[in-house]
């Protein structure tokens, strides 16, 4: 019986050409060598043929790897989404165009375990758990006040050290704990990679997570990771690619708060508004507000503590910011990034700039140079320590904006922003 499930999931996904047309087979298989090469770090071979047999239901459980593979490209969150059931045997004969990447690595987490030797513990139990969890808040605070080029080194340390923890004996529930919590630190490793436009390590830290949400069934940790996949897209120019990604996590059902409603909205609006679909991306900001105002943060798993009033603001307004700087909807940004600056805690030094820089180039935008650079100026004084590229990428945003502006001051903060661009 063929696999209908497959062939619409992957119809579903657009061209990575940029034609507007579906994913053809071919670059299905393309992109699904990609994923195990990141993962595993082992070569498969999965052609058109290969696809064409899942398609037509002559294979109906490809092996783990495979599957993973498959689940990743097309955001499915399990097996099942992608009409794949075990057969009697449990397993799907090996295709004859792949070497089996299973004989090596079969899971993304054994790549992390080349260092750990016999230092992991046959048991773990609810210490460890909260260890991770303590551990994981103190990489994301570190990481926000640094920037993700100080932070990598411990981060991945840690990651590689709670990551052994998973081959260890535990209880059902504390082992559903474990992998939440382990994947939450990949996803906040992966994204000091993400930082620091190491996209290779960012990669492979996602699919981690990734992994991780699926054992422990965690809808809300899988449609987070799904969130910052598609936050790089935009960085690679392929926001439609990003779009397809946080429809799937929307599509999503479990454990999703209303926070994570909310933020993947706000995603959503950013996308739409990177690929001109402006009335849309207008439409899915109210929508985001809308769930927003009905976030109980004690509701909240760990992974969306971050997204509280002065993100959400500050996400809102970024948003907007291209169409403010064209004069749409100018004062509904500005508050928002004003509200994002006065609400964001001063030890969130990187997120505080980042909002300040915004503000200040909308500011400058607009004609109120003087205002705008006080606002820099206070984001110069408050981040000399932070190593961010993502940040260098922002002041250059601003050095742009203030330099088309003809006036002394404007002329000025073009060269302030121009420089921290260079050296920070």
């Amino acid at each position: 019986m063929a696999n209908e499930l497959l062939r619409r999931r992957r119809q579903s996904m657009p061209s990575p050409s940029g034609s507007g047309e579906p994913m053809t087979r071919l670059e299905l298989a393309e992109a699904v060598n990609r994923h195990i090469w990141s993962v595993t770090g082992t070569r498969s071979t999965i052609d058109v043929e290969t696809i064409g047999r899942y398609e037509r239901g002559q294979i109906q459980w490809p092996g783990e790897t495979y599957r993973l593979g498959l689940r990743a490209v097309l955001g499915a969150g399990t097996d099942a989404e992608l009409g794949f059931r075990p057969t009697r045997r449990g397993r799907a004969a090996p295709s004859p165009a792949a070497q089996t990447p299973e004989t090596s690595s079969s899971r993304p987490h054994d790549n992390w375990l080349d260092a750990l030797g016999p230092t992991t513990p046959a048991n773990v139990g609810w210490p460890e758990v909260e260890f991770i969890r303590e551990t994981t808040r103190v990489i994301a605070t570190s990481e926000n006040r640094f920037g993700g080029a100080v932070a990598a080194e411990m981060a991945t340390a840690q990651l590689r050290m709670a990551v052994g923890l998973l081959q260890a004996r535990a209880p059902i529930d504390v082992r559903r704990a474990l992998f939440q919590a382990v994947g939450n630190l990949a996803g906040v490793v992966g994204f000091s990679a993400y930082d620091m436009n190491n996209y290779a390590v960012a990669d492979r830290c996602y699919e981690l997570a990734l992994w991780c949400a699926d054992e422990a069934r965690s809808t809300s940790l899988r449609a987070s990771v799904m969130a910052d996949m598609a936050r790089k897209t935009i960085d690679l120019g392929r926001p439609q690619d990003g779009l397809a990604i946080v429809d799937a996590a929307k599509e999503l059902s479990g454990d999703l708060t209303a926070t994570g409603q909310a933020m993947l909205s706000a995603w959503r609006a950013r996308l739409l508004t990177k690929t001109g679909q402006f009335t849309e991306a207008r439409t899915e900001v109210a929508i985001s507000d809308e769930w927003f105002s009905k976030r109980d943060a004690d509701q909240d798993p760990p992974w969306l503590g971050y997204y509280d009033e002065a993100e959400h603001q500050g996400s809102i307004g970024r948003t907007r910011l291209p169409l403010a700087q064209a004069g749409i909807d100018v004062d509904d940004t500005m508050n928002r990034l004003e509200a994002a600056v006065s609400l964001r805690e001063a030890t969130y030094v990187r997120s505080l700039t980042f909002c300040r820089i915004r503000l200040s180039t909308l500011l400058v935008s607009v004609g109120e140079t003087d205002r705008a650079t006080i606002v820099a100026q206070a984001a110069l004084a408050e981040s000399p320590s932070v190593r961010s590229s993502r940040m260098r990428e922002e002041w250059a945003v601003l050095a742009s904006a203030a330099g088309s502006t003809r006036s002394t001051t404007a002329r000025e903060l073009h060269h302030a922003a121009a420089n921290a661009a260079r050296t920070r």
